[in-house]
């Protein structure tokens, strides 16, 4: 079976040709996982399309807001010298290659155990454009079979975090960069000594990454403390169905994900 490649110089011109319902043909955006998915005999792709829109590559960051175009790849997040607090996220994603390769609107399509940029968007509580309009990542994430299917993701963009305010975490079995057992990301405003507001996004605890909303409401007016900590860690599990597949048991993923939120809210690597 022949496999095609068209490319087209606009978003809208690739987002019609990806539109009419046939599986059959699939957005290419890094590669990291298409191709995977051709180079292991997925017969069901008859063609691969493409836009090579300039805006897809862009990194634009003014009054405190970052605008990354769906095509910017991991290593280009982590050279550029204004996401720094993004270096630990995408250092943990695969090595060199996969990093030149991986884009970060792929990664919103990646299913669990990978996806580990989108766990941080979640934190970052992340605006998409898609086909025009502006979604959140979380509702995207929700409908990402369903009413976004098929559709191309342009931009993703996300305000930039005070001085210290953004965490993640991610274990592996293989360090420093395996597939992940759980990843967790935080956006903690704390200036008072107390928690004011929280995002947390958690990954390999559903087939997608989740909001971590009951954690959330339990840090609301706590300490970063162990004693102020202890009823978020309490309901960490809340909302969560961990996976089971080859790196990880649901089991052991719901048995090591309070140990690694406390690691995270503490700060202790």
């Amino acid at each position: 079976m022949s496999l095609k490649f068209e490319s087209y110089e606009t978003v809208a011109e690739a987002s019609a040709a990806v539109e009419d319902g046939d599986e059959s043909v699939q957005y290419h955006g890094g590669g990291s996982l298409l191709v995977r998915r051709v180079n292991e005999g997925d017969l069901s792709i008859s063609t691969m399309v493409r836009s090579t829109d300039p805006s897809l590559k862009a990194i634009e960051i003014a009054d405190n807001q970052v605008i990354l175009g769906a095509s910017v790849t991991m290593a280009e997040v982590m050279r550029h010298p204004e996401l720094g607090f993004l270096n630990y996220v995408v250092r943990s994603i695969g090595g060199p290659a996969v990093r030149n390769m991986a884009t970060v609107g792929g990664n919103l399509f990646a299913p669990t155990p990978y996806g580990d940029f989108t766990v941080g968007l979640l934190a970052l509580d992340a605006k998409l454009v898609v086909d025009g309009d502006e979604v959140s990542v979380e509702e995207f994430l929700a409908e990402r079979e369903g009413k976004y299917a098929g559709k191309i993701v342009k931009s993703i963009s996300f305000d930039v975090p005070s001085a210290g305010r953004f965490r993640f975490l991610k274990a592996t079995r293989v360090r420093p960069r395996g597939t992940s057992i759980v990843s967790i990301a935080a956006v903690l405003e704390h200036a008072d000594g107390t928690i004011s507001a929280a995002r947390i996004g958690f990954g390999c605890m559903s087939d997608r990454p989740i909001r971590a909303k009951a954690v959330e409401a339990a840090l609301l007016g706590q300490a970063l403390d162990e004693e102020g900590i202890a009823p978020a860690l309490a309901v960490a599990l809340e909302g969560t169905d961990p996976v089971t597949d080859s790196i990880a048991s649901a089991w052991y993923r719901s048995k090591v994900l309070p140990i690694h939120l406390r690691r995270l809210l503490l700060d202790n690597e």
